[in-house]
């Protein structure tokens, strides 16, 4: 057998091919969410699924641009990378375009570019770069806030930008400073916090505050003979009773009206099928009639008669299980299940801190845009604007989420000469 040589040598085969499996799988189902008889030839450049050739292809080429890169390139000028898209984040604030209700977009002619998409690589590179970073001291404050600023610059820039789903995706990148050695109870205290607010909006405040008071009061009993933990459970008490009035004061004061109507239909509380419940409903019965085996290709009544919002781009996946039913969406989920553990059993063998770090960033930022994306197709995470990685129509999500990947492809392939 021949052996591979050049940028093919040492190359994960596959985390390749998922990569490409999906790539092409979400081309299909483009065109099938937005087919018409008049323009039936999936390479119509006058067409989204024709446009979006281009955009597959033009990506390829940012990823043979990346394996052709020196390895080193990607820790050495993370910083300066990290600096450019902060600078365009920024700029875009001033000259961009509004689209969907989001200043987040550079328009040059017909191309529009949104650079929110390629700050989460470049998030990842310098938050990477940090953490590996030999005078890193995680006991040390400095060493806990500089990452965190790192993480959250960008997302608040992005929230300027009116564009919440982008922003709230570096959320994620928490898990890679968990296993980077952050206390687990920090961790737990984010989880605590979640499952708190959603309390404090689906119940009334005061019903909440005694179900903590009956829950902190049944932990006393436990600690009355410790008078340290006796003050820490007070405290902790305290600090839950306030939080519900912030979530409380948040919702009712911070939000939108359209914000606040769509998490009012996720949690039950309100029913608006014809406003902002439409799109989750209508998803919900385009997957569901779907059936066990699909409608069939090209065969999706909710799909061909534009019942479905956005079918192509945020709402892709209501395509998939349409037209594909159950069995198709087992498979494209375990598509992606399968991308994600593949890059964190590469990043687990990687010598090289940086490459590891980088590694579990990829895989937090993918596992996060398609937990929610399909979660909200089913109606279990709020509307929020997420692109299904690979799959929605559209340049500068492929283009990124590919640079994404194939620097830790590049990462991957060269792991015996990093350390």
């Amino acid at each position: 057998m021949k052996e591979e040589t050049g940028i093919f040598k040492n190359i994960d085969k596959p985390l390749l091919f998922i990569y490409l499996a999906l790539v092409i799988i979400g081309w299909i189902n483009i065109y099938a969410a937005v087919y018409n008889d008049q323009h039936s030839s999936i390479f119509d450049m006058s067409q989204a699924y024709g446009k979006q050739v281009i955009w597959i292809l033009t990506a390829f080429a940012l990823g043979m641009m990346v394996m052709l890169t020196d390895v080193k390139f990607f820790s050495a000028f993370s910083y300066i990378i990290y600096g450019i898209t902060i600078v365009m984040l920024v700029a875009v604030l001033g000259i961009g375009t509004v689209v969907a209700g989001s200043k987040s977009w550079f328009q040059i002619g017909s191309f529009r570019l949104q650079p929110a998409e390629f700050a989460k690589f470049a998030t990842t590179l310098a938050l990477s770069r940090y953490l590996s970073a030999l005078d890193f001291d995680d006991r040390k404050w400095k060493s806990k806030i500089i990452p965190l600023a790192i993480m959250v610059l960008p997302a608040l820039l992005i929230l300027l930008q009116n564009d919440t789903g982008s922003a709230i995706v570096y959320v994620s990148l928490a898990l890679v400073l968990y296993r980077h050695g952050m206390p687990g109870s920090i961790l737990l205290i984010g989880v605590a916090s979640a499952v708190l607010s959603i309390a404090a909006l689906m119940f009334d405040r005061l019903w909440v505050i005694g179900a903590l008071a009956l829950i902190f009061m049944s932990l006393l009993l436990f600690v009355r003979r410790n008078r340290r933990n006796f003050l820490t459970l007070i405290g902790i008490f305290l600090v839950a009773a306030a939080f519900t009035f912030t979530v409380d004061y948040a919702f009712n004061n911070i939000l939108e009206a359209h914000q606040k109507t769509r998490i009012n239909v996720l949690l039950g509380k309100q029913i608006d099928l014809k406003g902002a419940g439409y799109n989750v409903n209508q998803s919900k019965i385009a997957i569901g009639s779907g059936g066990l085996t699909g409608k069939g290709f090209l065969k999706g009544t909710q799909t061909k008669f534009n019942f479905v919002p956005e079918q192509s781009t945020d709402f892709i996946f209501c395509t998939v299980g349409e037209e594909w039913g159950f069995l198709g969406t087992l498979v494209v989920i375990a598509l992606f299940i399968y991308l994600c553990v593949r890059l964190v059993l590469l990043a687990e063998r990687q010598r090289s801190d940086f490459s590891r770090i980088y590694g579990y960033g990829v895989a937090s930022i993918l596992f996060f845009h398609f937990f929610v994306n399909v979660g909200m197709t089913i109606g279990l995470m709020p509307v929020v604007g997420i692109p299904l990685p690979f799959f929605s129509y559209g340049g500068s999500s492929l283009w990124a989420f590919t640079i994404l990947v194939f620097i830790f492809i590049k990462q991957d392939a060269n792991r015996l000469q990093l350390v």
